[in-house]
């Protein structure tokens, strides 16, 4: 207990836990683990669910959740200490779980329970737990001959090093440059939010001006709305070469991506399979990477010719209007934000003014008490910085459990927006252990005093994040391998996300949800009328982007062979020219900063966003049906059944089951198509 990262009594121990208790913790529990696994794979334990597998989870779940807490910081308080102190255990870590994966007497002992006659009696949710682990000894190494083992945990090694330093290398990229801008006439056309975070950055380095920097509620702005077409230009060209061969050699990711799609092609060789793409399909809904290419080719004809529309209005307004002749990549996202103002009659900013952080999140809560039958109220806890808040979420006076939020953009913080596990539900001997969730995002945060204002994006944003945490924070699964997100097919995974999306364009949603920063007026039913309007601007545009993401990512993890002289630039090259209608420069290099596929888990899964969101975009169809009899789409009993037939069951059974228990049938891309203006 002197150990914060040994105490399991309760949450994590956020006010006491240093860099230097993580390695004698790590190793302590990788060393109990190890004891364990002697113990149960000796032939004298019986191959039975409470001699082997309960333990088995026990044991698994400590080292998991300390292991968390460390990774957790590794991303939100990436100090140098931190870095060091993780990267220090991340061999011995990955090393372990490798191991663990190769162990052919857990093996054995698992198949022994597999095919003894405790199995067919166990609960259904018992024996998918079984399935899962025969699988994931197979995609672990565990059938392989004894030479190829080291080799194999070698690669897995390699491969969670190569991830950290990937991420660390784009942080430390992203953080390196800044834009100074030292007159009034370099900041013409931004917001003053904007201006007035440049200026306190600058004033932070005790220095004259503003500074600009890469991190996304600066950049985003710029890009956006900056007058100054060289700023443009100069931070777009920062950006788009990030981590690349342009800057820092000991930043360059090249070598990491060439490294990193070797040693997953040998990985998926050693497994018995062609391509690395199939290992990754193995535990997802889809089948083979052929399937997952018809589908994304598929929706790309669908979006191709709204996406030529999208582009060409563009063109023609940007040379009309704009004196632009040619749109260069740095122009986009100005360029658009002009043609929207002028086709829709409002800004972005316009409408950010309306979303104060307090408000949102006020608005947030009512529609998952509406829709789920829960009360969430403010909490207390230990958290890793003073702007981190807590919440419990209570059923009829009971916890059901509580949540992290993490909202605003910091230097220590890696970019983007996430959902992470702290505490999974499970049953106890002494009762129900209540999940625990971290919500991350990175949003502008609070200036001079006054709340935070969130675009309208940034509100979607949370939205999804809020998804995960119900998937994890809802579960009624009491088994720790299927409760929650745990066990869920990674294609599936984004269904309760991208769902709760939808709500952020519902009248009855907004007009609880906004207050107008400076006259407290709620958002006008004029401008939410041209907002929807505006809904499915540019959206063939940024259909194609993500199918270009998807595409990209199946064939680099399926078709390219890494090694063979070609070039993973050129693939991408490739697949634009297939799909895509904007083309970037030459020098552009988005592989380098794509870490979802290379330092995160969305490896040869990139597709999982669309192939998720043809589920959610038909989930929230019954709301849409059950509205026009209850007039709001915050019907609470679909909003029960959804809680029960999808986010509460887990990963318990096949995600395509749960679909259809919640939906009566199998998904239809109709919806999809409809919600982003794609239909005759």
């Amino acid at each position: 207990m002197d150990n914060p990262l040994l105490d399991f009594t309760g949450l994590p121990r956020f006010d006491t836990v240093q860099p230097e208790h993580v390695a004698p913790a790590i190793r302590q529990l990788i060393g109990e683990n190890r004891a364990l696994i002697e113990t149960l794979t000796r032939p004298e334990t019986p191959a039975t669910w409470e001699d082997f597998m309960a333990p088995m989870t026990d044991a698994g779940e400590r080292l998991s959740r300390a292991w968390g807490i460390v990774g957790h910081l590794h991303s939100v308080n990436d100090v140098p200490e931190w870095r060091e102190a993780y990267n220090a255990m991340l061999p011995e870590v990955s090393g372990f779980y490798a191991e663990l994966g190769q162990n052919l007497a857990l093996f054995a002992k698992l198949k022994t329970l597999a095919a003894g006659p405790e199995y067919p009696a166990l609960a259904t949710v018992r024996r998918r737990i079984v399935d899962n682990d025969l699988r994931d000894f197979r995609l672990s190494g565990a059938e392989l001959a004894e030479e190829l083992k080291p080799r194999f945990k070698a690669i897995q090694e390699e491969l969670s090093a190569l991830a950290a330093k990937f991420s660390e290398n784009l942080l430390d990229a992203t953080n390196a440059h800044a834009e100074w801008v030292t007159g009034e006439t370099g900041l013409a056309g931004l917001p003053e939010d904007v201006k007035a975070a440049a200026r306190a950055a600058a004033e932070k380095e005790n220095k004259p001006g503003w500074k600009f920097s890469l991190q996304a509620p600066s950049y985003i702005p710029v890009m956006q709305y900056a007058e100054d077409r060289s700023l443009r230009e100069r931070m777009y060209r920062a950006y788009a070469t990030r981590a690349a061969e342009f800057g820092k050699p000991e930043w360059n990711n090249t070598p990491l991506i060439e490294q990193i799609l070797s040693l997953r092609a040998e990985e998926a060789k050693l497994l018995g399979y062609a391509n690395f793409a199939e290992v990754s399909l193995v535990p997802k809904m889809a089948d083979t990477p052929p399937q997952v290419a018809v589908f994304l080719r598929d929706l790309a004809g669908k979006a191709k010719p709204f996406a030529e529309r999208d582009m060409a209005e563009l063109r023609q307004f940007a040379r009309d209007e704009l004196g632009l002749t040619a749109l260069e990549s740095w122009d986009l996202a100005w360029a658009s934000e002009k043609l929207k103002q002028a086709r829709y009659a409002f800004s972005d900013e316009e409408v950010k003014q309306y979303f104060p952080e307090p408000k949102v999140l006020t608005g947030l809560f009512r529609v998952i008490e509406s829709l789920f039958g829960v009360t969430l109220a403010p909490d207390t806890a230990p958290a890793w910085h003073p702007d981190v808040r807590f919440f419990r979420i209570l059923r009829d006076g009971q916890l059901v459990g509580q949540f992290y939020l993490d909202l605003y953009a910091r230097e220590t913080k890696r970019g983007g927006a996430w959902m992470d596990e702290a505490i999974t539900r499970r049953r106890l001997h002494a009762g129900i252990q209540t999940p625990v969730a971290y919500l991350n995002c990175n949003f502008p945060a609070p200036v001079n005093g006054k709340p935070a204002t969130f675009s309208h994006d940034d509100v979607i944003t949370l939205f999804h994040e809020c998804g995960h945490g119900l998937h994890h924070l809802l579960t009624e699964v009491e088994e720790l391998p299927v409760s929650g997100i745990h066990g869920v097919e990674w294609d599936a995974v984004e269904l309760p996300s991208q769902f709760m999306e939808n709500f952020c364009w519902e009248w009855d949603v907004l007009a609880g949800m906004t207050a107008h920063a400076e006259s407290g007026e709620t958002l006008p039913r004029a401008l939410y009328d041209k907002m929807i309007a505006a809904k499915n601007f540019q959206s063939g545009m940024q259909m194609l982007r993500q199918i270009e993401f998807g595409l990209f990512d199946l064939l680099l993890h399926s078709e390219f062979a890494p090694g063979a002289g070609a070039s993973f630039m050129a693939l991408l090259d490739q697949v634009r020219r297939e799909v895509a209608v904007v083309i970037p420069p030459e020098w552009n290099r988005f592989p380098q900063s794509f870490s979802h596929i290379f330092a995160g888990g969305y490896a040869a899964g990139y597709f999982s966003y669309k192939w998720a969101e043809v589920l959610s975009a038909d989930a929230f169809e019954a709301f849409e049906e059950a509205a026009k009899v209850s007039r709001t789409v915050l019907d609470g009993a679909t909003g029960k059944r959804f809680q029960r037939e999808i986010l509460a069951v887990g990963g318990s059974r096949p995600a395509l089951d749960s679909f259809k228990a919640f939906r009566g049938r199998e998904p239809r891309p109709d919806a999809l198509l409809r919600h982003n203006g794609m239909t005759a």
